[in-house]
């Protein structure tokens, strides 16, 4: 029976079960994807998107609270300039899960575990840039109209220099 059993202990006791989220989060501010089972992922989806909606607001306490649970002052650095400074205006979501098949070893699920807004190809951005540069206006006719009238004067001034 599962009576009362919020979250996934994933077989280690509380200190070691603390430690690994905590040395997983900051692999995963440092290198912004890490690739782990599915379990971990989604362990570690819900202690680090709480840290990440922290780190939008840049106060002492939210920075105390945020490095209380990391214990790394180089990745509340990281967390509270870059990634602060992307995630801003989003509303949550700041994790993406991929599933990418089973590990030969033992069978376990294996995924990469990432940061929504550091992946070029999936960013909203990265498409709408794309979009724009590959778009064409219609505004070739004038072009091609102006293009014709210096023809056309041309011609006009060589049959007045002619006559």
């Amino acid at each position: 029976m599962r009576h009362g059993k919020k979250f996934n202990h994933l077989g280690r006791t509380a200190a070691h079960r603390k430690s690994m989220l905590t040395n997983m989060a900051c692999s995963l501010i440092e290198h912004k994807r890490i690739n782990t089972t599915l379990a971990k992922a989604r362990e570690l989806r819900k202690f680090i998107e709480p840290l990440i909606t922290k780190a939008k607001t840049d106060e002492t306490h939210s920075r105390r609270v945020v490095f209380a649970a990391l214990r790394s002052k180089e990745a509340v650095k990281e967390m509270f300039g870059a990634i602060a400074a992307k995630v801003g205006n989003r509303p949550g979501g700041y994790t993406r899960i991929i599933k990418l098949g089973n590990r030969l070893g033992d069978a376990a699920e294996m995924c990469m575990i990432e940061l929504v807004d550091f992946n070029e190809i999936y960013t909203a951005s990265g498409k709408t840039e794309a979009a724009k540069k590959s778009r064409t206006r219609r505004g070739g006719k004038k072009k091609a109209e102006e293009a014709v009238a210096p023809e056309v004067v041309a011609e006009e001034n060589a049959e007045e220099i002619a006559e």
